[in-house]
């Protein structure tokens, strides 16, 4: 049953450029046509070819920032299924909320927001909006993919107003107001959170296929321990690599279920979608238990993994990499692309803020190579998997 609290497509504040309707394609709710606008984004598909958490990884099994994606997208539907949201806009939310991360992940980020430090810095939030806005642009009569307002609302402040609001944002909450002070809609609280259950877990699943953690590390998580213990129980003769995999599978059942459960106490009694924005606070959460859990879960991936001596070592080069690609280009922008060069503008910031665009659209090997053809070299020890 769809609940009064989701967001009706129907109902939409609309987009920044108005079509007409007789221009839409098939049968679909403007909040469908956003999802499947990100699905045949360039910018959507080089996703498989950047960093979740291994930086180029050689083995075909570990998790990229496309797979992730789609893994959010999954845990995103089932959760707005259950509270009777709308499941398109959520799955749009869950499918766009990375494309803004540029090559090398958070290295990368780093390496860009040094290099404009003097023009405001870069991040990866905000230039998701920069790209579905402004750079992605198919259409011929406007500029970026024109989704409706609760998607850009939804990835401006999925994790809440934000606090800070940098250059690149500004500029768009100016151009197309986003409401940037009140909480989003439920939908957008819930891509949030299927973020964090999805890589909370796969990452784990990723760090012991790649070694860098092992079984009896998680066992010190209380969490953890539990419910290892009822799987060896129950399947006590199943090869160790099928329980850890169960392993992973119970933490998002039991995160998913929680977050059904908390969601829908929270938001009893509310009225309305207006009512969701001007809450003050989230909706969308985990128990008081369960948020413990995923807290300690997150500072252990931190120290243990995301920390790892030799994941900070693989990231230093990312880091330097990125960096050496925008000092090339600040010094020749010829280096770039005829596309990008003829589109480059001549005064600050808008220079070197074009500059870092460009770079924050590569791919990981697309760095990598452009890096090698620029200096004559191929960066060395950017593979740690």
């Amino acid at each position: 049953m769809r609940s009064h609290l989701a967001s009706d497509p129907a109902a939409s504040r609309g987009r920044e450029f108005a079509i007409e309707q007789s221009l839409a394609r098939g049968p679909r709710s403007a909040f469908q046509r956003d999802r499947d606008r990100i699905v045949h984004s360039i910018a959507f598909r080089r996703l498989r070819h950047k960093t979740q958490v291994f930086i180029a990884p050689d083995g075909d099994h570990y998790r990229v920032r496309l797979t992730h994606s789609l893994e959010v997208a999954q845990v995103g539907r089932v959760v707005a299924r259950a509270l009777g949201l709308d499941e398109d806009l959520t799955e749009a939310l869950c499918l766009a909320h990375d494309i803004g991360h540029p090559p090398f992940g958070h290295a990368g980020e780093d390496a860009l927001d040094a290099a404009l430090e003097k023009w405001g810095g870069f991040d990866h939030n905000a230039q998701c909006l920069r790209v579905l806005m402004r750079l992605e642009s198919p259409y011929p009569e406007h500029d970026g993919l024109n989704l409706s307002w609760e998607v850009l609302e939804g990835l401006a402040k999925h994790n809440g107003p934000p606090g800070e609001i940098n250059w690149a944002l500004a500029q768009l909450d100016a151009a197309y107001a986003l409401d940037l002070a009140r909480w989003p809609s439920l939908e957008a609280q819930v891509a949030a959170l299927a973020d964090d259950i999805a890589y909370d877990n796969h990452d784990i699943d990723d760090g012991l296929r790649a070694g860098f953690l092992t079984l009896d590390e998680m066992l010190t998580l209380d969490f953890v321990a539990d419910q290892w213990r009822a799987i060896e129980a129950r399947f006590p003769n199943a090869p160790q690599d099928r329980r850890l995999r169960e392993l992973v599978r119970n933490q998002i059942g039991l995160m998913v279920n929680d977050l059904i459960d908390e969601t829908a106490r929270r938001s009893e009694g509310l009225g309305s979608v207006a009512d969701v924005r001007a809450a003050g606070s989230p909706l969308a959460a985990f128990s008081a238990e369960m948020a413990e859990h995923e807290r300690s879960l997150k500072r252990f991936m931190y120290a243990r993994l995301y920390h790892h001596p030799q994941q900070i070592e693989t990231a230093e080069r990312a880091r330097a990499v990125t960096a050496e690609l925008y000092a090339a280009y600040a010094q020749d922008p010829t280096l770039i692309g005829a596309e990008w060069l003829a589109t480059l503008p001549a005064e600050e910031p808008a220079r070197s803020r074009h500059l870092a665009d460009y770079i924050a659209g590569m791919t990981d090997r697309f760095a990598i190579a452009a890096h090698a053809a620029i200096y004559g070299r191929t960066p060395e020890g950017l593979r740690n998997v």
